[in-house]
């Protein structure tokens, strides 16, 4: 008898790998051949996912496209893939593959549909200045796509409980009975991101890791920052992550190589070494106006930093206000300033709430507790 296949649709072969080694091995040693679908990739991240025992298959998508064309081409070769290997179960994550892997998947009669909405995104972000006349569209399209797809989707999983209130209960989308889950986070293997405390004899650090966009906070981040800056000019705030030159939210490069010029911030940039960069800052930051549950923070959390985010959907799942940091109201950057200031000026906070932090993350963000959920919502632990 073989192996039953399940079949795990994304975007980013990166992506993939980083957030989803654990469960995809969890699901190998649980005697499944897994297929990993990506579109964004290079040889290095292929065989990286390769190594974990996993066969990887590229195919077409235009992440933030708004072609149907090239999106009805997308949906083609997904559901001839899965026509050729007649996979037992489709997981998608992220929009776009969980509405074309999911419809795919039903054209192909697959047994079993997963998807996964790891977080609404721009669409359903607000913003100061309120919502682009694009998003607006943006978000009635897949909302109407989710109409289509969400009534034969076995299991429909979300990372927090806001989530589905403004997207299916909000927008009333008819799905299963019993099919929506609220998993919580996708959870990191602790033992990657070493719990260390800091030293506070030194210059506090605050640091953001995040991708450079508007949503994420990046402006507020900075502007706090040149105002911590001007009364405290020894601490330190370190920007970790990339441009991303496909999303029209982006810093600019003109804009970066401002504000590094300034000498207001130290920018890293993209890094793979995330948890040693952790273990040299001091707070988390993440003034974020919208997330599923942020991976980031999760990895701070588990090396024992406090946390400074916003009060929104997805970020306030990781803070206990005033126990292992601050929520902050977002698009506030004086609020995000003083608590910052709190930090340089009560030092000895840095650790007290850090180790708050870690038992959180320990209670909460194991892969192994997320993953076994997982399982059971899924049914793989049968």
């Amino acid at each position: 008898m073989k192996n039953k296949n399940i079949f795990f649709v994304g975007t980013t072969a990166s992506n993939l790998y980083l957030f989803r080694k654990d469960f995809i091995v969890s699901c190998i040693n649980k005697g499944y051949q897994v297929y990993a679908l990506v579109s964004e990739y290079d040889d290095t991240w292929l065989e990286k996912i390769k190594s974990l025992g996993a066969v990887v298959i590229t195919y077409e998508l235009s992440r933030s496209g708004l072609n149907p064309f090239h999106d009805l081409k997308t949906l083609f070769q997904l559901k001839k893939i899965f026509s050729t290997y007649q996979p037992d179960i489709v997981f998608s994550f992220f929009t776009k593959p969980v509405i074309y892997g999911s419809l795919a998947g039903r054209l192909s009669r697959v047994p079993k549909i997963i998807g996964m909405i790891e977080g609404l995104g721009s669409p359903f972000t607000e913003h100061p200045s309120g919502q682009s006349l694009k998003m607006k569209i943006v978000q009635f399209f897949q909302v109407s796509l989710y109409r289509i797809v969400f009534p034969f989707i076995d299991q429909i999983i979300f990372l927090n409980d806001d989530d589905p209130k403004d997207l299916i209960i909000s927008k009333k989308i008819y799905h299963r009975k019993n099919a929506i889950h609220v998993l919580g986070g996708i959870g990191l293997k602790l033992e990657d991101y070493p719990y260390s405390p800091c030293d506070i004899s030194k210059p506090i650090t605050f640091v953001i890791v995040a991708r450079l966009l508007v949503e994420k906070g990046i402006y507020e981040y900075l502007a706090a920052a040149k105002i911590v800056k001007e009364k405290y000019p020894e601490a330190c705030f370190k920007v970790i992550g990339g441009l991303d030159t496909q999303n029209p939210s982006s810093l600019t490069q003109d804009e970066l190589d401002i504000v590094i010029h300034s000498g207001i911030i130290e920018y890293v940039g993209f890094t793979n070494n995330i948890a040693e960069e952790l273990s040299n800052s001091s707070v988390f930051v993440l003034p974020s106006y919208r997330e599923g549950v942020p991976r980031s923070t999760q990895e701070a959390m588990a090396t024992g930093r406090p946390v400074i985010t916003t009060d929104v959907p997805g970020c306030r799942e990781t803070v206990v206000d005033g126990v292992n940091g601050f929520l902050v109201p977002r698009w506030d950057y004086r609020a995000l300033a003083s608590k910052m200031c709190y930090f340089i000026e009560n030092p000895e906070q840095v650790n007290l709430m850090g180790a708050e932090s870690f038992r959180i993350a320990q209670e909460k963000f194991d892969a192994q507790k997320v993953n076994e959920k997982l399982m059971k919502i899924i049914g793989l632990n049968k």
